[in-house]
């Protein structure tokens, strides 16, 4: 399907996206920030996706079926997200993220900014692809290995992240007792399944994406560019795993229940923990008995997401404070003693002298 392609700002529509994503965001923000309401922050994220999916198919004026897939599979993910999101943020009421910074403008400005940087770099797979750049060249038929590995990937991500954030909803509603371990479903193979699958579903994107390069069909800057937008799902993955996502819930979450009244909850979470994959669902008999070089390589569980009571807990660390203070009463009474039986022996050997003086 042809139509006349729109020049817009640059052949890669990066700016002209960039200026979407700036302004959508910075009208939400000052929503938010007037009222604040909640309710607008996640779907300001996910219906931005959705926009420049669509305004950059729309401009193009070359929607083939590569084209069509893969911004299709970009507006189903993000309408999926902004729906879960949404629906629960109407039960909740409001976002206990922002409690602290609600408040502060620049701080909750920094959170839509980030929030820019998040929607503009994901989405530049689509963007490039559907970019004149890119379209002035002859695109080779869907259908390739690459393509159909690439859907059947999204598929697969998207229904792990779908049932996962599904099944841990009903989980915690489903119960009042918050310290209750989600440990079934596919949280029995993986602690964060959700997040594996949406790392799928964007590399998933990534590869469809980028088919037309690495079968040869575009040339140029155009082919490089293609294959840089690799960025989009590495800065996904460099978000769930280093910044908002693991990070925030790994050792947090077990410092908090190890510093709970209850050591029988500490050690079923700790049991839980030794059993269960971080990211890559796998099964937990399997898991639990492998060496920790490979935890903590091929299976993700860096250093920086294990709770060490010693070194992380505040509890432990009173614990050893006050420890330290009543035995120094002790020490005391005993250096003490010792300095004593030292000030006899030298007596005893002064007199002595005296004596074999006197003799």
């Amino acid at each position: 399907m042809a139509g006349t392609t729109v020049h817009a700002l640059d052949d890669y529509y990066l700016a002209i996206t960039l200026l979407i994503t700036v302004g959508y965001q910075l009208l939400f923000f000052s929503i938010a920030y007037t009222f604040k309401f909640d309710k607008v922050t996640d779907i300001a994220g996910g219906s931005n996706f959705i926009i420049l999916a669509v305004v950059t198919l729309a401009f193009s004026g070359h929607q083939d079926a590569r084209q069509l897939i893969v911004s299709l599979c970009m507006v189903v993910w993000a309408l999926r997200l902004s729906g879960y999101l949404f629906f629960r943020i109407l039960k909740t009421g409001k976002d206990d993220r922002f409690d602290e910074i609600r408040e502060r403008f620049w701080a909750f400005l920094g959170f839509f900014v980030f929030q820019m940087l998040w929607v503009w770099l994901v989405s530049l797979p689509v963007t490039v692809l559907n970019s004149p750049a890119v379209q002035q060249y002859a695109q080779h038929p869907f259908g390739t290995a690459r393509d159909i590995a690439g859907v059947v990937l999204f598929a697969l991500g998207l229904v792990v992240e779908t049932v996962s954030d599904a099944h841990r909803y009903r989980f915690r509603s489903a119960r009042t007792d918050k310290a209750a371990i989600c440990d079934t479903g596919l949280f029995h193979f993986s602690r964060h399944p959700n997040y594996f699958g949406e790392i799928i579903v964007h590399f998933a994107i990534y590869t469809i994406a980028v088919s037309s390069a690495a079968d040869g069909y575009v040339e140029g800057p155009a082919y490089g560019a293609l294959y840089a937008t690799i960025v989009g799902p590495a800065f996904l993955t460099f978000l769930l795993m280093f910044v908002s996502g693991l990070t925030l819930s790994e050792r947090p979450g077990a410092k908090k229940r190890y510093e709970s009244d209850s050591p029988r909850e500490w050690e079923a979470y700790s049991r839980y923990l030794r059993r269960t994959s971080i990211l890559v669902p796998f099964p937990p008999g399997l898991y639990e008995p492998l060496p920790a070089l490979l935890k903590r390589t091929l299976f993700l569980e860096f250093p920086i997401y294990v709770f060490d009571p010693v070194k992380h807990s505040d509890k432990k660390k009173q614990q050893q404070q006050q420890s330290q203070t009543a035995a120094e009463p002790v020490t005391a009474v005993v250096v003490d003693e010792q300095q004593q039986q030292q000030q006899q022996q030298q007596r005893e050997s002064a007199d002595g002298l005296v004596e074999t003086s006197r003799a």
